[in-house]
């Protein structure tokens, strides 16, 4: 496997694929990793759930039974896994993979996984138990859309990329504001001056907008026509609460709404398919920050296999 010795160590290359959901990364990565006799990392914070399926997109028996992959089905819907662990673990698997000299693709729309991979967290940033727990209280008087609100004028930068619902990083990045008088997004930024921990070739797939949003909303229906209504309720019966982080996330709180009676079913579908075409905004608002990604449109991925072959060199073996 090539790898890069500057600095005097043997660091295995590796290729990125990423971009908005539903945009084709999977399809195309999976190709790819055919061509280049290459294994798959999942880089989706939700496909690392077990029984979390049909709303999480995950790749099929087929495509898996195509090209290995990995970081999928490895936690309990309600077990904490954070960026922290699946760079921990996604760095054994580069090293096993690249041992045997085969090729890691890391693939996937979490913009926070691949970062901790390539240049770790904020393991030096201050905590403070206090804070948090007056802005839990807060929360609980104002409502997370308040804390929102508060973040936007302090971190409108922040504010945009984290969704109003996802009460950790609304209060982390409140709480470190608080303790360091610096928005969090800046403390990002900083942080991405840091030396990646591997050469990555990182490749992004886009499409235009109004074809993205076609293809969310025809998904969506592909989901519930392949039962992520009961996938929902066969979740809820198993006894894991629709409060758990994992049930909040897009789908899985939209259908905990509809069977707990707050939502309609027409208003489930149409809420369901807005608030993914946000998080594909807000995707693409990460991603486009990234000035080391190389963008193709989706359709055209093929042009990535000359990137990847001048990216390696002639040191690995490609698949047959």
């Amino acid at each position: 496997m090539p790898a890069d010795s500057a600095s005097g160590e043997s660091r295995p290359r590796i290729v990125v694929i990423t971009g908005p959901t539903a945009v084709g990364k999977t399809g195309a990565a999976i190709e790819l990793a055919l061509r280049f006799n290459g294994e798959i990392i999942s880089a989706d914070s939700m496909q690392i759930y077990r029984h979390m399926d049909v709303g999480t997109a995950k790749p099929d028996a087929v495509q898996r039974s195509r090209v290995v992959h990995h970081m999928i089905d490895l936690a309990d819907p309600d077990e904490m896994f954070d960026a922290q662990q699946f760079s921990s673990l996604a760095r054994k698997l580069i090293a096993d993979i690249s041992e045997r000299r085969k090729l890691p693709f890391v693939v996937g729309g979490t913009g926070l996984y691949i970062k901790a991979l390539l240049r770790g967290l904020f393991e030096s940033l201050p905590r403070d138990s206090n804070i948090r727990s007056r802005l839990k209280a807060d929360a609980m008087q104002i409502g997370m859309s308040g804390l929102h609100e508060r973040l936007k004028v302090v971190d409108a930068e922040a504010a945009e990329k984290i969704h109003p619902n996802d009460a950790f990083r609304i209060i982390r990045a409140l709480e470190v504001f608080e303790l360091t008088g610096k928005p969090i997004s800046s403390h990002h930024q900083e942080h991405g001056f840091r030396n990646p921990f591997y050469p990555a070739l990182k490749i992004g797939l886009l499409m235009d907008r109004d074809l993205l949003y076609r293809r969310i909303d025809e998904r969506v229906d592909a989901m519930v026509a392949e039962g992520l209504l009961e996938e929902v309720q066969g979740l809820l019966e198993k006894g894991y609460s629709a409060d758990l982080n994992s049930m909040q996330s897009i789908g899985y709180r939209h259908m905990a709404d509809f069977i707990q009676g707050r939502m309609g079913w027409n208003q489930t579908l149409f809420l369901l398919k807005r608030d993914t075409r946000r998080y594909a905004k807000r995707q693409m608002t990460w991603f486009g920050a990234d000035r080391e990604i190389r963008w193709l449109e989706a359709d055209q991925w093929p042009k990535a296999i000359e990137w990847i072959e001048a990216f390696i060199g002639d040191d690995v073996c490609t698949g047959s």
